[in-house]
């Protein structure tokens, strides 16, 4: 199925350079994959990027935004906004994407579904 959102669809070209990826609807976003491996969030038109132990510091020390999600109580996730340098950069955000999947790929944390996207 066709992503129906530019946003979505044009940060998945940004990717190409990165990949193959894809889009999937879930909880009123969108997940971000490749290899069936959720690196990427997408919710109300901004880019969120997972963040594990390592790569934590550097989306902190940029001082970006971890995304929160409100049901109930309001809980923070382990994804942070994409660096504003990389939201409209192909090479910038394709190393990001790097990044984030090299250390996902070697981490025992493999995430396979969008069900288990907490810390």
């Amino acid at each position: 199925m066709a992503v129906q959102n530019e946003f979505v669809a044009y940060r998945l070209e940004l990717l190409e350079p990165f990949g193959p990826v894809k889009a999937k609807a879930i909880f009123g976003g969108f997940g971000i994959y490749r290899h069936d491996l959720m690196f990427g969030l997408v919710a109300r038109d901004t880019l969120y990027l997972k963040a594990d132990d390592k790569s934590r510091a550097d989306f902190e020390a940029r001082g970006l935004a971890s995304f929160t999600h409100r049901k109930r109580e309001r809980f923070s996730m382990c994804y942070f906004e994409a660096p504003y340098e990389a939201i409209d950069d192909a090479g910038c955000l394709s190393k990001w994407a790097k990044k984030i999947m090299g250390s996902k790929c070697s981490s025992s944390n493999i995430m396979h579904s969008a069900m288990t996207i907490l810390c």
